[in-house]
C-alpha cells in the first residue's frame, strides 16, 4: 500500500502562536524549528512513500522549504489536522491508499511509532483510522496530573475496548485511578499518541461531517471519527527507552529541549 506522510502546520494557534517555528535546542546545541524537528522525524519512516509539510501560512512555507521540504499549500478554513491532511491529499491526487497524519508538534515521535501503526492499519481491515496509544509510566502519569492540577493540558488519554478498537479519548486523565504510582511503575492509563493513519474513503469524508458536541468539548478531532460511527483502532507501541512529549505549550520546550539532551538527540 502507498504511505503519504501529512505534517500539518498552522501559525495561529490559539494555546500557542507561531509553535511551528518554535527553535528546539539539541543535544549537541542544533537550533532547528519544531516543524524541522517534526520533519526530520517524518524522514526517518520506513516504507513511506512520499512526506509533506501542509500549512496555510507562507512564513511556515518559506521556513519548511528553506530545509528541504516539500510543501503543500491548504486553505484558511481547515478545522484542524485531520482536515488539513484532507485537504492536502486530495490536492496531491488523492491515490495513496494510507495517509499518516504525523502532527507538527510532536517532534520526539520514534519511527516506529508510525511504522507500527501502519503495520496495524493494514491488517485491520474493519478499522478506517489508527493512532498509537504508549502505556504511562508513573512518571508520565504523574506528571499527567500534575498538569491537569495546574490547569494545563499533559496529554490527552485514550480507552479501549478488548480488540483495541478506541472506546474514548480524552485531555483528562482517564481512566480514573486512586492508586498511587512510582516513576518507575506500569499504570493503567495509556497516553494517546498524536499520529494517525486513515484509510483514504474516511479521510475524504471526515470534512463533510459537522463537529460533534463530544469533539467541541474536547478539542479532539479524533472524536468525530467516533461520533459519527467509524472505528478507530488504538495500535500500542513501545517506548524502547525514547522519552516522548508532545509540544502543547511553551513550557512544554524546556521539558523536550531536557528530554532531547538526556537521549543525546541532536
Amino acid at each position: 500500500m502507498s504511505v503519504l506522510i501529512v505534517i500539518p502546520a498552522r501559525y495561529a494557534s490559539t494555546r500557542y502562536p507561531a509553535k511551528p517555528l518554535a527553535v528546539l535546542t539539541g543535544a549537541q546545541g542544533d537550533q532547528r524549528s519544531l516543524i524541522e524537528r517534526s520533519w526530520r522525524a517524518a524522514c526517518e519512516v520506513q516504507g513511506v512513500d512520499r512526506v509533506v509539510v501542509a500549512t496555510d501560512d507562507v512564513r511556515i512555507q518559506t521556513a519548511a522549504e528553506a530545509f528541504g521540504a516539500e510543501v503543500v499549500m491548504t486553505s484558511e478554513d481547515c478545522a484542524n489536522g485531520t482536515e488539513r491532511c484532507a485537504e492536502a491529499h486530495a490536492a496531491l491526487g488523492g491515490s495513496y491508499e494510507i495517509v499518516v497524519n504525523l502532527q507538527g508538534d510532536a517532534p520526539l515521535t520514534p519511527h516506529w511509532f508510525v511504522e507500527e501503526l501502519v503495520t496495524g492499519l493494514r491488517a485491520a481491515p474493519d478499522a478506517e483510522i489508527a493512532t498509537p496509544v504508549l502505556r504511562c509510566d508513573g512518571a508520565t502519569l504523574n506528571s499527567f496530573l500534575s498538569d491537569r492540577k495546574a490547569g494545563r493540558v499533559g496529554g490527552t488519554t485514550s480507552v479501549f475496548d478488548a480488540q483495541r478498537h478506541a472506546m474514548y479519548f480524552s485531555k483528562e486523565v482517564v481512566p480514573f485511578t486512586s492508586e498511587t504510582y512510582a516513576d518507575e511503575d506500569e499504570t493503567p492509563v495509556f497516553h494517546h499518541v498524536g499520529v494517525y493513519a486513515y484509510r483514504p474513503d474516511a479521510l475524504a469524508a471526515y470534512p463533510s461531517w459537522p463537529v460533534g458536541p463530544l469533539e467541541q468539548l474536547e478539542g479532539l478531532e479524533q472524536l468525530r471519527f467516533m461520533e459519527n460511527g467509524r472505528s478507530v483502532l488504538c495500535v500500542e507501541v513501545e517506548a524502547k527507552g525514547r522519552q516522548f512529549w508532545e509540544l502543547n505549550n511553551p513550557e512544554d520546550v524546556p521539558k523536550i529541549e531536557a528530554m532531547m539532551a538526556q537521549m543525546g538527540l541532536a
